[in-house]
């Protein structure tokens, strides 16, 4: 996935690797997870399957952070797991075309996910007509807000970018930090306030005709989004310690805390939010983010996928895997207790059970999220929708516009530049039609 959970990278093994390579076992490589996490894994995962399917014990290795190096290394060699789990679709474009990973179409036909899975969703999954991921869930990109330090100052969710500037300004001069955020944990942090310029400045049809060639990333929008992104990080909207903050609890506690007022970031942060609103008996809210034209934009994303080696040892019983995590047992299980990480994107949630301690926000924000996809009112996530080089590009690039060591017109040419030659080649991954 494009973002950080935790800030921790536990090389750690959960239950008994070594039945993953024995005949009938299927392994699957995670990324990192705590222990409590973990944990959550096992009981609502891995032994619910291994008790249902005897002859294909599934056993999960937690690589950490270094998950995706890793995974590129063993999968050109041939000695990766059976169950391939990428950062997003940008990944699976590559692998299918040297192909490294197996079409689905006909376990998707066996298991009926066309019935049982958003559309956009499968889409999202192609390479050349074929299926070869499936999304393990689906995210948005917006503002949360201290709801409680809002009702004490009488300020009001912005709209409109003009009320979020406005806002923000006024934060400013109380001493209150606009944005909780920082990448000390994951530099990849940084694109999602780009993905959040360009669909809020730009807007997702600008986006949708760059990200299909039929318009440069070089154009006047573009120029906009990140001149008004960039005038952001120079009046000091995003604090003092972005570098040394994590993206994660440090953002979350910062906002809960009062000392930040809103927090740009994805619905991955609910959990955060969550309990870090409770810590500091504050009340979070969230809104989609404000735009030019003051209608709220949700950029889709895909924060991980879920393929099958082409050299799999069990490619059946990896392929059963997947099908047992997209259940409504899983998403009611696995929501419940680890909110925004496992949304998956079921076209029926109506017999999902959630617990009762989960928070009434993070359901009505799903419902509204999901309302958007189904309507094709989205906008596009970066690390979603751009090719892996180009990608790597925008987040290194976007700190040297920040730093005055490059200008707005030179990151987009060469942002441009990338995009062109991974198109060329085939890179860029399935962008539905709107």
């Amino acid at each position: 996935m494009r973002k950080s959970s935790l800030a921790i990278a536990a090389m750690l093994l959960l239950g008994t690797a070594q039945a993953a390579f024995s005949q009938g076992g299927v392994s699957w490589w995670y990324e990192q997870a705590t222990p409590e996490q973990q944990k959550l894994i096992q009981q609502n995962i891995i032994a619910p399957f291994n008790a249902a399917h005897p002859d294909s014990v599934l056993a999960v290795d937690y690589r950490g952070s270094e998950l995706d190096k890793q995974l590129r290394v063993a999968m050109l060699s041939g000695n990766g797991p059976d169950v391939v789990y990428t950062a997003g679709p940008s990944y699976v474009a590559p692998m299918a075309q040297s192909g490294q990973l197996m079409a689905l179409d006909d376990y998707a036909a066996k298991f009926k996910w066309q019935d049982r899975i958003l559309p956009v969703f499968l889409k999202m999954g192609e390479y050349n007509g074929k299926i070869y991921a499936l999304p393990k869930t689906y995210e948005t990109v917006g503002l949360f807000f201290n709801k409680t330090l809002f009702e004490k100052n009488s300020w009001q969710a912005p709209k409109t970018l003009d009320e979020l500037e406005t806002l923000a300004d006024a934060m400013l001069k109380a001493g209150v930090t606009p944005f909780a955020a920082g990448n000390a944990d994951w530099r990849g942090a940084n694109e999602w306030f780009v993905t959040l310029a360009l669909n809020s400045v730009a807007g997702p049809e600008n986006m949708n005709k760059a990200l299909r060639g039929e318009l440069p990333w070089t154009s006047e929008p573009f120029v906009k989004a990140i001149d008004r992104l960039d005038g952001w990080w120079q009046k000091g909207y995003f604090g003092k310690n972005y570098f040394s903050l994590t993206s994660s609890e440090q953002a979350a506690d910062m906002m809960a805390s009062g000392r930040a007022g809103m927090m740009p970031t994805g619905t991955w942060q609910f959990q955060n939010v969550a309990s870090y609103g409770k810590k500091a008996g504050t009340e979070p809210g969230f809104v989609g983010f404000p735009s030019a034209s003051g209608d709220p934009v949700f950029p889709l994303g895909i924060g991980s996928t879920f393929s099958i080696a082409t050299r799999a040892k069990n490619p059946d019983g990896a392929a059963a895997v997947i099908n047992y995590v997209f259940s409504p047992e899983v998403y009611g299980t696995m929501n419940s207790a680890w909110q925004g990480e496992w949304n998956i994107p079921l076209k029926d949630i109506s017999t999902v059970k959630m617990a009762s301690e989960v928070t009434p926000l993070f359901t009505e924000t799903m419902k509204t999220l999901t309302a958007a996809v189904s309507d094709g009112d989205y906008g596009y996530t970066t690390w979603t929708f751009l090719p892996p080089a180009t990608d790597s590009y925008l987040i290194n690039g976007i700190e040297e516009v920040w730093l005055k060591k490059s200008t707005t017109q030179d990151f987009l040419a060469k942002l441009d530049a990338s995009f062109q030659k991974e198109k060329k080649a085939g890179k860029v991954p399935a962008v539905p039609a709107r």
